[in-house]
C-alpha cells in the first residue's frame, strides 16, 4: 500500500512538473534581434562560431525560462551568462551538453541577456544556434550600449586572463578558471565604458613562443591559427589599440637555454605595429610591457622592446608606450590584474589623446 501511495505521489509530481515546464520556441542565431560584439566566424549566419574571448551576444526577451543552444564544439568554451544582472558560468565542451538552461527563476516582464566568452580562443570555440524561450513570448533588440571608446587589446596569456582564477598553481586542464572578464584588459575597458575587444593567445610570441603561431601571423585572423582566413577589419575600427608581447619570447628562450633574438624581436614588433597601423590608420596604439617576470626583469627583452618603441614613436605620433610596475611570478591573478589595470587606467586618463573619452 505504501509503495502504491509513493507511486501515485511520484506520478502526480511528474504531471505537475510537465504542466509547469513551458513549451519552448527557438530564436535562431541569425535573428536580427541579436546584437553581436567581437570577432566571430559568420560563414554560416545561422550558426556563427564564438571564437575570441570577450565576444558578446545580447538580446532582450520575456518569459519564465531560457535555454541556449550550441553545436560544433571544439575544445572548451566557458561563458558568463547574465540575465538581469545575475550571472551563471557555463561550459560547453566536447563531452558536455549542447543546451544550457539558465538555472535561476525568471519573473514576469522583459529580461536582458548577455553572453560573454570568458575562456580564450585557443582553448576552444563553439557554434551558437540561438536561444529558447517559452512559446508565445517575445524578444527584442536590446538597447544600444552607451560606449565612449572602442578599445582593443592584442597580446598573450597575460592579456587573455589565463589562470587568473586558479586557486593554486597555474593549470591548463580546466579553462573555467581562465576568465577574461577579470583580466587587466577587461578592467581597463570597463573604466572607460569601452566597446572592448580582445585578441590574445597564451604562449604566443613575436619571434618564438610556446605555441606555433606568432603574433604577426595571428592578430588579424578569424581563428588563432596562422592558416585561418583573415578577419574583415573594416567593420569595426578601434580608437585605441593596446599591444603587449615579449613574455613568451623571453621565457621560451630562457627555459631552452637559447639566446634572446633581440634584432629579430625588435624588427618583428615594428612589423606587427605597422601592420596594425595599416589596418587602423586613425587609432592610437599603446605598446605595453610587463605583467610577469620577463617583461619586468629580462634585460635583453627590455632593450629589444625599447628599441622597437623608439623606432615606432619616431615615425608615428599616434604610437605611445607604457610599462607596468606591478608584475607576478605565476600568471597574474585577479588581484594582480586589478593592480595592472589601475596603473594603465591612471596613465590613460592623463594622456591628451584620451581627452575625448574621459
Amino acid at each position: 500500500m505504501r509503495l502504491r501511495s509513493l507511486f501515485l505521489l511520484a506520478t502526480a509530481l511528474c504531471g505537475l512538473l510537465a504542466q509547469a515546464a513551458p513549451t519552448m520556441q527557438l530564436i535562431p542565431a541569425d535573428d536580427s534581434r541579436f546584437r553581436y560584439e567581437g570577432r566571430f566566424d559568420t560563414t554560416r549566419p545561422a550558426a556563427p562560431v564564438v571564437v575570441w574571448q570577450a565576444s558578446r551576444i545580447a538580446i532582450d526577451f520575456e518569459g519564465p525560462a531560457l535555454g541556449l543552444r550550441f553545436e560544433g564544439v571544439e575544445g572548451q568554451s566557458f561563458f558568463d551568462v547574465t540575465v538581469d544582472g545575475t550571472t551563471a558560468v557555463f561550459g560547453v565542451t566536447n563531452a558536455g551538453p549542447l543546451r544550457i538552461q539558465f538555472p535561476q527563476p525568471l519573473g514576469p516582464g522583459r529580461h536582458r541577456l548577455t553572453v560573454f566568452k570568458r575562456s580564450e580562443a585557443s582553448a576552444g570555440h563553439a557554434r551558437f544556434l540561438g536561444i529558447e524561450i517559452a512559446d508565445g513570448m517575445h524578444a527584442w533588440v536590446p538597447a544600444a550600449p552607451n560606449y565612449k571608446l572602442k578599445l582593443q587589446f592584442i597580446g598573450d596569456s597575460i592579456t587573455a586572463g589565463a589562470c587568473n582564477e586558479d586557486p593554486g598553481e597555474d593549470q591548463w586542464t580546466d579553462r573555467s578558471t581562465h576568465n577574461n572578464a577579470r583580466s587587466y584588459a577587461a578592467f581597463t575597458a570597463a573604466a572607460f565604458s569601452a566597446d572592448y575587444r580582445n585578441i590574445a593567445v597564451s604562449g604566443m610570441g613575436i619571434v618564438v613562443g610556446w605555441v606555433k603561431p606568432l603574433a604577426g601571423q595571428t592578430w588579424d585572423r578569424v581563428y588563432p591559427v596562422a592558416t585561418s582566413p583573415r578577419a574583415d577589419l573594416t567593420t569595426w575600427a578601434p580608437d585605441v589599440v593596446c599591444v603587449n608581447f615579449g613574455e613568451n619570447d623571453a621565457s621560451f628562450t630562457t627555459v631552452n637555454n637559447r639566446p634572446f633574438p633581440a634584432p629579430e624581436f625588435t624588427a618583428g614588433y615594428v612589423s606587427l605595429v605597422r601592420a596594425i597601423r595599416s589596418a587602423h590608420p586613425a587609432a592610437h596604439i599603446v605598446i605595453l610591457r610587463g605583467g610577469m617576470h620577463g617583461g619586468a626583469k629580462h634585460e635583453d627583452l627590455r632593450r629589444a622592446w625599447t628599441a622597437a618603441v623608439e623606432q615606432l614613436e619616431a615615425g608615428d605620433p599616434k604610437v605611445h608606450h607604457f610599462v607596468f610596475n606591478h608584475w607576478s611570478g605565476p600568471h597574474p591573478r585577479v588581484a594582480d590584474a586589478r593592480a595592472m589595470a589601475d596603473e594603465l587606467i591612471a596613465w590613460l586618463q592623463a594622456q591628451d589623446f584620451m581627452a575625448a573619452y574621459r
